[in-house]
């Protein structure tokens, strides 16, 4: 704003007006109206794929305690398999050091409950599953399983 004084010089005067803050804030306003319903959908779908990418990363582990072992994990057995030799027999006869996974601990799922192991499994050597968002059996969308025998 600018404002003329007696003696031709110009003066400005520092701020904002009320309105020009209610414009921005209305701007503002839609704007997360707008985009946080698409942000907000994309977390699960992060969440699906950060759960398919560790499902293949066992499945890599598995095949290679196989190739040294001769057998994957037994269901009793689990997922810990992966990162410190088992206990309960069938004992793996050249575990390698170090364990068959990066980090030296199994990751809960994305939305923090464990994966499913069984071996044999019902639709193949062994199964893993993700219950998804609600951790049941079932559900669409969300809370859909995620299998190892259905990831593309």
């Amino acid at each position: 704003m600018r404002k003329e004084r007696s003696n031709g010089f110009l003066t400005t005067h520092d701020g904002f007006t009320l309105i020009e803050i209610m414009v921005v804030l209305f701007i503002l306003t839609l704007l997360v109206a707008l985009v946080a319903p698409k942000i907000i959908g994309r977390t699960d779908d992060a969440r699906i794929a950060d759960a398919k990418l560790q499902i293949k990363n066992f499945e890599t582990a598995l095949h290679l305690y196989k190739i040294d072992n001769g057998m994957y994990p037994t269901t009793e057995q689990g997922l810990d398999a992966l990162v410190e030799p088992p206990t309960i027999p069938p004992l793996p006869t050249h575990y390698k050091e170090g364990g068959y996974l990066e980090k030296k601990k199994i990751p809960l799922d994305p939305w923090g409950n464990p994966y499913i192991y069984a071996s044999p499994g019902l639709h193949g050597d062994y199964d893993i599953i993700c219950y998804g968002a609600d951790g049941k059996p079932g559900g669409e969308g969300k809370n859909a399983d995620i299998e190892n025998w259905n990831i593309e």
